[in-house]
């Protein structure tokens, strides 16, 4: 029998490539979206063009009933949980919304998922956000770089510390889903995600910040630095991360319960000046850009440690920022007009 994966956030980023991965694997997919991020219309469009057996759901996961019936008519026997509100600016300016998408919203998930199909595997797309500023690990400068001093990378044993309202409501999510497992014997994995990227990212400012950057160059958009360009995050192409969710729905017993931080690790990092150098290569254009204020709870350094999953899970990243960057641009680059529609500028 044809198995069915449930992906909220279906229309979203990760969700549209997971979407296209899994219908190419022959799986009914089943997305499950509000349509109310940038991209979202766009990428479903994308979606019903693929072919294979792909049903879309307009839902909202803060509405308990919705999710509850999709789950009840569709009977997923995967579930990706990436609905979600994803900035953490939008979460200081409105606090009460982020809560009900990311707190709330995850908790009706995780009901559904227990009262209507307990046996199905079920992954949530958390973040590095909810060890909050780290303040204690040591941070060297160097000329084009901030980096780490004595270590590699954060690993899952670093001390939760929720900052922002984001960092809340995702952390909150993130403790729910580990718990369900524990409590209920659900077969629930987290996996705190940090700069993922690809196709079908129509990033903006406060959220996916290559796309961002790949679009401002195109379209000859000034940009701001907030901070001073040295700050780093390793970076993770989609079809890698694509690549560990597969990996936890086929090893469901090793990875029940568990928590993966996952990002391209050490080896594969860039700080905003770096990706500046990649970009202006591939473009042979220069970047107009002034500087701001650090943000409030911006990291100047976060690496993932990535030993578990490789240890437990046998998987390591493959695709190298080098790499990932210049297919994200020419990416952009090729559907520009669709960019554009979809309002990355604004309407």
């Amino acid at each position: 029998m044809k198995k069915v994966i449930l992906i909220t956030g279906g229309c979203g980023f990760i969700g549209t490539n997971a979407a296209d991965l899994y219908l190419s694997k022959g799986y009914k997919v089943v997305a499950f979206d509000n349509l109310s991020r940038v991209g979202a219309a766009e990428n479903l469009g994308f979606l019903e063009k693929q072919g294979g057996d792909f049903a879309f759901v307009r839902g909202d996961v803060r509405d308990d009933g919705q999710v509850g019936r999709a789950f009840e008519e569709h009977k997923p026997d995967m579930v990706l949980h990436l609905a979600a509100q994803v900035t953490m600016v939008t979460s200081v300016e409105n606090p009460r919304q982020d809560f009900a998408i990311n707190a709330l919203g995850t908790f009706n998930v995780l009901e559904a998922l227990r009262q209507v199909r307990p046996q199905a595997l079920a992954i949530y797309s958390s973040t590095n956000k909810v060890y909050g500023e780290m303040t204690d690990v040591p941070i060297a400068e160097k000329e084009r770089r901030y980096a780490y001093r004595g270590i590699k990378g954060i690993s899952e044993s670093y001390p939760l510390d929720f900052h922002g309202p984001y960092g809340c409501s995702k952390g909150t999510g993130d403790q729910y889903f580990l718990d369900y497992a524990r409590i209920y014997n659900l077969n629930t994995t987290v996996f705190r995600q940090s700069g993922i990227y690809g196709p079908h990212q129509f990033g903006i400012e406060e959220q996916g910040w290559l796309a961002w950057f790949c679009n401002a160059l195109l379209f000859d958009m000034p940009v701001t630095i907030y901070g001073d360009g040295k700050q780093v995050r390793d970076v993770l192409y989609i079809a890698d991360l694509l690549r560990a969710y597969d990996a936890v729905f086929q090893n469901p017993a090793r990875s029940r319960g568990r928590v993966y931080n996952i990002g391209g690790g050490p080896d594969f990092s860039l700080s905003i000046m770096e990706l500046f150098e990649i970009l202006e290569g591939l473009s042979g254009k220069k970047f107009r850009y002034s500087y701001g204020d650090w943000r409030p709870g911006d990291q100047k350094v976060y690496i993932s440690d990535i030993t578990r999953l490789d240890k437990e899970l046998g998987w390591r990243p493959e695709v190298s920022p080098a790499e990932g960057v210049a297919r994200l641009y020419n990416w952009i680059a090729e559907n520009k007009g669709l960019v554009k529609q979809a309002g990355v500028f604004g309407k």
